[in-house]
């Protein structure tokens, strides 16, 4: 019998946890005729005001023809729009005010979503998660 190390532990938790979290969140933002790679940019978007594609490809760890695809279908649905830029080869985004007002509205499922699935979770204990997830990544992306 082998001894199951607590770092294997942790990582086998995360992998059982994404999946359905991103499931889930799909569903969700299904009632909004939107998937996660759209919530996502629209999120950055909101606190961030505008990006360029590269910045956005970094944020969602994808390359950037897959976020060229996904502002497309953004820009169709006018959730998003180009800010002019003095470096013509620049493409920067900002939401559009249809996309503010789309952000908002789906806010509130996410935020249901989102509280639903942190019950019995104290703030305190999301406060540690957020930390600890945030060194695990920075030592991903090292």
């Amino acid at each position: 019998m082998f001894l199951i190390k607590t770092y294997q532990k942790f990582f086998q938790q995360l992998l059982l946890l994404y999946r359905p979290f991103e499931n889930n969140l799909n569903i969700q933002l299904g009632k909004h005729d939107l998937h996660r790679a759209q919530w996502s940019i629209l999120y950055y978007l909101t606190n961030y005001v505008s990006a360029t594609l590269v910045e956005l490809a970094t944020y969602q760890s994808v390359e950037k023809p897959t976020i060229t695809r996904t502002i497309a279908r953004l820009e169709e649905l006018e959730y998003v729009e180009h800010v002019p830029s003095k470096d013509k080869r620049e493409k920067r985004m900002r939401l559009t005010e249809h996309g503010k007002k789309v952000y908002s509205e789906v806010r509130v499922t996410i935020d249901q979503y989102e509280q639903d699935i942190l019950k019995g979770i104290t703030e305190e204990e999301q406060l540690a998660a957020i930390r600890i997830m945030g060194e695990i990544r920075n030592n991903i992306i090292k």
